[in-house]
């Protein structure tokens, strides 16, 4: 697994590499200040979205694109490399053996991994209890479901990791926006901010967990339950994997695979006591 870290971080300062094929340094320090820092995800942006960048003429997109082709194979990729891709994700344990055994293993880098529940659901309770623990599981071994060093590899500090805990990814979109004459503007800030989180998943290869809020489907009492995750289609296809949870009893509470590519719909029950911490998780919501 050390290979697949040296990989990792090869990719991350190969952006300097174009600087070799003839590309101004100024224009490529543009681009970080514009929050972009590698040759993968320069390619994940529109030419649109690029020139828009002061300083930055089309020309100079067309040329820094084309050096960045020449590092890095992006585009269309056959069914090998999809499945030798699948091999470089870790599966990050949540310190519970029975949600492990749930996700497979625990929750998946280059993913978004999608928690909703009603209140007092446990759902944000395991981003929260990862401040204790954040800093000393990135250094585990994947074969112990860690990190296997990532934090610290990529220069990271365990606290300011966790200062990018938001409870939820939904929350401030519901206060700005409402009603329906909103509700357009709203989605589509909302699939901006989902794009943004899956391009820095599949970049750097690390798992993003939100949390989210449910709503009453206005059918009612013509199904079983009415709650409904927040966020509507646009939430639902930017997620790879979304859990519900729910209240069990007494102090059980009740994780199900509510959708997932790679998982079968099953559920499981666990305790809020044990139900802690995802080891090495970066939460950018």
């Amino acid at each position: 697994m050390l290979s697949l870290l040296v990989c990792e971080l090869r990719c991350i300062y190969a952006f300097h590499a174009v600087i070799n094929q003839g590309i101004n340094a100024g224009d490529v320090k543009k681009l970080q200040d514009a929050g972009i820092y590698t040759c993968n995800g320069l390619m994940m942006f529109t030419k649109k979205h690029l020139t828009g960048i002061k300083g930055l003429s089309e020309a100079k997109v067309d040329k820094i694109c084309e050096a960045a082709e020449k590092i890095v194979n992006y585009g269309y990729i056959t069914g090998s490399d999809a499945l030798l891709k699948r091999k470089s994700v870790i599966r990050i344990t949540t310190g519970s053996q029975a949600l492990d055994k749930l996700l497979g293993g625990g929750i998946e880098t280059s993913a978004i991994t999608e928690a909703f529940g009603e209140f007092r659901s446990p759902s944000v309770r395991v981003a929260v209890l990862m401040n204790d623990v954040v800093g000393s599981t990135g250094i585990l071994p994947t074969q112990m479901h860690g990190g296997n060093g990532k934090l610290k590899g990529f220069g990271m500090d365990p606290g300011a990791v966790l200062d990018n805990i938001v409870d939820s990814v939904i929350a401030l979109f519901r206060v700005d926006f409402t009603g329906r004459g909103e509700l357009a503007e709203r989605q589509q800030k909302l699939a901006q901010m989902m794009s943004r989180l899956i391009k820095i998943a599949e970049e750097f290869n690390v798992a993003v967990y939100m949390t989210n809020q449910v709503i009453a489907d206005p059918r009612g009492v013509f199904i079983s339950d009415p709650k409904k995750p927040a966020g509507g289609h646009v939430l639902a296809h930017a997620a790879t994997i979304r859990l519900m949870f729910r209240k069990g009893k007494g102090e059980q509470r009740v994780c199900k695979v509510f959708d997932a590519p790679n998982l079968p719909e099953a559920e499981t029950i666990s305790l809020i006591s044990i139900h802690v911490v995802l080891l090495y998780l970066l939460i950018l919501v």
